[in-house]
């Protein structure tokens, strides 16, 4: 695409008509189960889902949460409930009873579709007030005997479309407020600088609850493009959905693509293939040369975002064999600023703050004005957008060639594989068993999960095997320990808290050993 993106948004769920004004209306646009959807139907399943959203739910700016595995629902209800003037809540599917009660709660969703298995789990008391629970195929069911059709929307492209949670690096989850601007702006973005067309074929392999996989839906129509959504078990089930669909978009997080680079790829799955981009988490230059190496003919994009700004960066693949630790430059719509302690501009070596400015910063934290306030910030005097800015606690360097390189982050939250990970709910996870006396959760360096979660606790190690029951069960998988330590005390700090350095420092140098 050589021209310039269009900078005006629309409201989200116009995405639903593109491809058909633009004539694209007879291709596919999304594979499921036992039948393809072409643009034509996408949009009168939109519109019909949209309908009986509304009659369900009439109250404009209602949230309305879905936790169900990939399928027709997860795919269509970021449109639909647009469309019905709601805003949606996507939940995790990995995710369980405790974590989904917390975000119903927080959100205060009028209406929770899922997996009959996935409701099933829930206890009683974890739905809040007013807040109905409906099967995944019974609401498909209703909404098409229903037959209700709504046409676009004339939202303001500012108003609230979504609300995304992530954990931070301390307490529950927090909600990401994002307009229809947002995740229009961010589609039209990806869809810009990946050259996304309407022969494109993107497997959508990563969780839809989160921003970086859900645009993968939303990039993909915008182009006119078809989306095969997976949910898979191993490597090999993705590359074999590659070859099966012709895929030639595929994104991934750091921890899949190591087990995909020791995948036997054959002729057929490396075919299509054009383009392969990672975020959530930096590629080692051990595992660019690998990629490169298995599928040299797709262009690798290395990407950097946080759900607070969508999207930062992207490395030009034309530069990732002699910079494959970069994280490149700013995407279209954003503004990446490197600001020193000082508040200045950061010049060429010296390390900064990163600070995304621009239409892709989100609205701030869901029912949240202390935590927005520590990380939506006035933008810095330096940029050219003005407004709020998200101050993103990632420390970067600029070269004198404008690359941007990942230095460190300032808070203790723990990345592994592609998970934000909050220690502080792991923490209280452990303390709520009244098996352990005090709880630390910290983040030890991993080959394939980029840090695994360990836990140290002070306690009666005999209690080991109960404790780690207990957290299988009210912690999900990504967030379960890879080790427990018992300690008979915690080493304190000056002020008498726990000293979380010295036993990070410690667990480093045991890893190390």
């Amino acid at each position: 695409m050589a021209q310039a993106p269009d900078p005006t948004p629309f409201p989200l769920d116009h995405l639903a008509e593109r491809a058909e004004a633009a004539g694209l209306g007879a291709r596919p646009a999304l594979v499921l189960r036992g039948e393809v959807l072409n643009h034509n139907q996408l949009r009168q399943r939109v519109a019909r889902l949209a309908g009986w959203l509304a009659a369900m739910v009439p109250e404009p700016g209602a949230r309305v949460a879905t936790w169900a595995a990939k399928g027709e629902l997860s795919c269509l209800m970021p449109l639909a409930a647009a469309r019905a003037g709601l805003v949606h809540v996507p939940i995790n599917p990995l995710l369980k009873r405790a974590q989904v009660a917390h975000i119903l709660a927080d959100s205060g969703a009028r209406l929770l579709i899922g997996t009959p298995s996935r409701l099933a789990s829930l206890a009683s008391g974890d739905l809040p007030p007013g807040c109905a629970a409906l099967g995944e195929g019974e609401a498909l069911a209703a909404a098409a005997a229903a037959a209700r059709e709504l046409g676009p929307s004339a939202a303001d492209p500012e108003s609230l479309a979504a609300i995304l949670y992530t954990s931070g690096s301390t307490g529950r989850p927090k909600g990401v407020m994002l307009s229809h601007a947002n995740l229009w702006l961010g589609a039209v973005s990806v869809a810009h600088y990946l050259n996304l067309a309407e022969d494109d074929v993107t497997l959508a392999v990563l969780p839809l609850s989160f921003d970086y996989g859900q645009n993968q839906l939303l990039s993909t129509w915008y182009a006119g493009g078809c989306v095969v959504p997976l949910d898979f078990l191993f490597a090999r089930d993705v590359v074999k959905a590659c070859a099966a669909h012709g895929v030639t978009t595929l994104a991934a997080v750091p921890p899949l693509w190591v087990q995909l680079a020791e995948t036997d790829w054959p002729a057929a799955a490396r075919a299509g293939l054009r383009r392969l981009t990672n975020s959530g988490g930096a590629l080692t230059v051990d595992l660019v040369r690998r990629l490169r190496a298995l599928l040299p003919e797709a262009r690798l994009f290395a990407m950097y975002g946080l759900t607070e700004a969508f999207r930062s960066t992207f490395l030009d693949p034309a530069l990732i064999d002699h910079h494959p630790t970069s994280m490149g430059k700013a995407i279209p719509f954003a503004e990446v600023l490197v600001i020193n302690d000082a508040g200045a501009l950061a010049a060429d070596g010296e390390e900064g703050e990163l600070v995304h400015c621009g239409p892709l910063v989100a609205k701030g934290y869901w029912r949240d004005p202390a935590r927005s306030a520590e990380r939506f910030r006035p933008a810095p005097a330096a940029s050219t957008y003005g407004g709020m800015a998200v101050w993103s606690g990632d420390r970067v360097r600029r070269d004198k060639d404008g690359l941007l390189y990942f230095a460190g982050r300032r808070d203790a939250m723990i990345k592994s594989a592609g998970n934000r990970i909050s220690p502080q709910e792991i923490e209280e996870a452990a303390l709520a068993t009244g098996l352990v006396a005090e709880a630390v959760a910290l983040g030890v360096a991993d080959p394939r999960l980029g840090q695994a979660v360990h836990l140290v606790v002070r306690g009666d190690v005999a209690r080991e095997a109960e404790l780690a029951e207990k957290l299988q069960r009210e912690l999900p998988n990504f967030m379960q320990p890879k080790a427990i330590h018992w300690r008979a005390a915690l080493p304190l700090n000056p002020n008498g808290k726990i000293d979380r350095a010295a036993l990070q420092a410690e667990l480093d140098r045991e890893h190390a050993s």
